[in-house]
């Protein structure tokens, strides 16, 4: 058997080790990634509990930062919220690998995810969920908005919709003709680029219908005609595509923003063991195809997406051709102190008249 491939019985081993001691894994993680079925296989398979609690970036640093990496026992950032998060906070653990199923694991995401979340020689996540965000655009009341800075156009303007969130300053600095990651190592640079940014974007508010906070109020208002286009992410356009065949995701010409949700361990976690088996449990074909189908993203495991709906399947590939894929800004990690230069460019943006 191909070494990629799992028995039943190699996993019911793999897993087994620690299933003697039942804990309950307390999950810090996205809307999708843990679906009831997915959670009731693995409990009925191991014996251990889970508790979740969804949750975004910004609030999953939040509360490790808090509570100094406890309350929980595994979580999902992104992986550019990694290193300088443990540079800053000390907020996780390293990942320990010998407990790590790797054949499980699409070999490029594996490495370039262990690549962007060492720090000082250790590795601290995992890859799981990836996807990207752009545009999502009723192309019947809209096909002129091929690109973040359309959003500004005179023929949009009142029902356009983005956030106020570090994506949109990146989104429209790649539009702009910028290149807001090669300046990530120079603070003074990358200053001068969100001074840009932010012009842009405060004489944009007039286009501006509402900052949208939550992936069911933009897919309302993308619903209702309230918003024609918009930032989003693709999965919201997928979903909108499957009620009105207008709306769907864009990627952007100056290349949708990839991201890849990780695994993560919290420094003061009280059960790696049982997150170690959540990891091994969901990266399998069949499990992660359940979550995809679920969260609408593809995981990095190897062959997940081979039980994926044939409809999302096709949804995708609309979206992106070959070019489109290989245009994909993926986010490198965020060097310390760089969010907060954000923060205050956002803050002046909404202050703005």
């Amino acid at each position: 058997m191909n070494s990629k491939y799992l028995s039943t019985v190699t996993i019911a081993t793999l897993l087994s080790a620690s299933f003697a001691q039942a804990d309950t894994l307390r999950l810090l993680t996205w809307g999708g990634y843990a679906p009831e079925e997915v959670i009731a296989k693995f409990e009925e398979q191991t014996g251990h509990t889970v508790e979740v609690t969804t949750s975004n970036n910004e609030e999953m640093i939040a509360k490790l930062r808090a509570t100094n990496g406890g309350g929980f026992d595994l979580a999902q950032p992104s992986q550019d919220r990694i290193t300088s998060a443990q540079e800053e906070f000390g907020i996780y653990k390293p990942i320990d690998m010998s407990k790590v199923n790797a054949d499980l694991f699409i070999p490029s995401m594996l490495s370039a995810t262990a690549g962007n979340t060492t720090f000082e020689g250790e590795v601290y996540g995992l890859p799981h969920v990836w996807g990207t965000s752009g545009l999502v655009v009723n192309t019947a009341m809209a096909g002129g908005v091929q690109d973040y800075t359309d959003l500004c156009s005179d023929a949009v303007a009142g029902k356009v919709s983005y956030r106020l969130k570090r994506p949109t300053l990146i989104g429209f600095a790649y539009s702009m003709g910028l290149d807001p990651f090669a300046a990530y190592s120079d603070t003074d640079a990358y200053q001068g680029i969100l001074d840009q940014v932010e012009a842009k974007l405060t004489e944009c508010k007039a286009n501006v219908k509402t900052y949208w906070g939550g992936g069911d109020e933009i897919k309302n208002l993308l619903r209702s005609g309230e918003v024609v286009a918009s930032m989003a992410w693709d999965t919201g356009g997928w979903q909108l595509n499957a009620d009105n065949p207008d709306i769907t995701f864009v990627a952007p010409k100056s290349g949708a923003l990839g991201w890849i949700d990780t695994f993560v361990l919290p420094a003061r976690g009280r059960a790696d063991d049982a997150a170690y088996d959540w990891i091994n449990f969901v990266m399998q074909p069949e499990i992660a195809a359940m979550i995809t189908n679920t969260a609408g993203n593809f995981t990095a495991a190897v062959d997940g997406d081979a039980g994926v709906s044939a409809d999302l399947k096709a949804r995708y590939q609309g979206s992106f051709d070959q070019a489109a894929i290989d245009n994909i800004k993926w986010y490198p990690p965020v060097p310390a102190g760089l969010e907060a230069l954000e923060g205050a460019t956002l803050d002046r943006i909404n202050a703005a008249q």
